[in-house]
């Protein structure tokens, strides 16, 4: 299940693309308040999205953030992933993980791989820019 800092990761986003986006810095308060989510809530989100480059925050009167690319090339499964980390449906495929030591005789497996397969493709499919147009 994608949990609300996923969600609101990808809200932030868009809001982001769609009120400025590369063009000029948006304040954090403003999208907090468009997206009603508190500013606390995002300034802990924000980090990993600057660290790994998807949005740039700019200090000072007229700071805030912008993004660093077109929206058409920010793909929903990078930003998930980011937030949220892995999208695995099951503990077993999370990267990382250990080995399962019933791999080999797992009924299942083949399910969830597809599953996650599935999950990925779709969500690295859609864009930030997708999502604008959806209203």
């Amino acid at each position: 299940m994608i949990s609300t800092r996923g969600k609101y990761a990808l809200q932030f986003m868009i809001d982001l693309a769609e009120n400025g986006g590369g063009e000029r810095c948006v304040p954090l308060k403003e999208i907090a308040e468009r997206q009603d989510i508190s500013v606390k809530y995002l300034e802990r989100i924000l980090p990993v999205l600057v660290k790994n480059d998807l949005i740039r925050g700019i200090q000072g009167k007229e700071g805030g953030y912008m993004l660093t690319r077109a929206p058409e090339e920010y793909k929903v499964g990078e930003i998930l992933r980011l937030a949220e980390g892995d999208l695995a449906p099951v503990a077993c495929l999370e990267s990382g993980a250990p080995p399962c030591h019933r791999t080999e005789a797992c009924r299942t497996r083949p399910l969830w791989d597809h599953l996650n397969t599935l999950i990925n493709d779709y969500l690295d499919g859609v864009t930030v820019a997708d999502l604008m147009e959806t209203r």
